[in-house]
């Protein structure tokens, strides 16, 4: 089963939805054949790398809110995310693009660390309040979960990867993905928004369930004394 999941690293409800997500598989009984593919979107391609607003002063602009609505816009997501063991400090938190992070993540996939270096950079922007824009900040994270410093700064300054993150974004295009996080599950289930880990169990099973029909080898006939029906055993 592959499940893909299109998500921003500085979108608070795409954390609160990994995890959501992570406890939803951890439940389910064929976790191990499932393939988790982190797709790239941005929810601000134009943002700056080096815009000096925290996301509370980028809130209130687009909005037109003061700072103190934007600052409890924050405190709300802040505390639901508390509920999914997540510790956002969103007041700390620096509004930047996000194209230089998605290409990181990439990079980590061909060496087998896609998962890793999702979490790492989501966890310094929410927790930590990292400028995941910054190259600088950039190479020391992906040191942190085992990628050649040397490989990820030469990634960065140079194109590489960039080609695979806008595929991804064209692909959420054509799945008609408007808002993060999404996730596709066998190009056939869509769901979108960070769902509670009940529903999106069920979705695993459902999708599990369907494409693993279950083949059933002889029939039970009536009177057939190997089977019972109801309350009825042939002997």
């Amino acid at each position: 089963m592959k499940v893909e999941i299109w998500s921003d690293v500085v979108c608070p409800w795409c954390y609160i939805g990994k995890r959501r997500f992570e406890t939803a598989l951890a439940r389910f009984q064929h976790a191990d054949q499932v393939e988790v593919i982190w797709r790239s979107f941005q929810l601000d391609s134009d943002a700056p790398l080096e815009s000096g607003l925290t996301v509370t002063e980028m809130l209130a602009g687009k909005y037109g809110v003061g700072l103190e609505q934007a600052a409890a816009m924050n405190d709300r997501v802040t505390s639901i995310a508390a509920e999914e063991g997540l510790d956002y400090h969103l007041d700390k938190a620096k509004y930047t693009n996000t194209f230089d992070a998605h290409r990181l993540i990439h990079l980590a996939a061909e060496r087998g660390l896609r998962n890793e270096m999702k979490e790492r950079l989501m966890r310094a922007y929410f927790t930590e309040g990292a400028s995941v824009g910054n190259a600088d900040t950039l190479v020391r994270l992906a040191a942190e979960v085992g990628l050649d410093t040397g490989e990820a700064r030469t990634a960065l300054e140079g194109d590489r990867f960039a080609h695979e993150v806008r595929a991804d974004e064209r692909r959420a295009s054509m799945f008609g993905v408007r808002g993060v996080p999404f996730f596709a599950i066998d190009e056939k289930y869509g769901v979108s928004g960070a769902q509670p880990a009940e529903l999106l169990l069920e979705v695993l099973e459902q999708a599990w369930a369907e494409s693993h029909p279950l083949l059933q080898v002889g029939s039970a006939s009536s009177g057939d004394s190997t089977s019972c029906e109801g309350d009825s055993c042939a002997i």
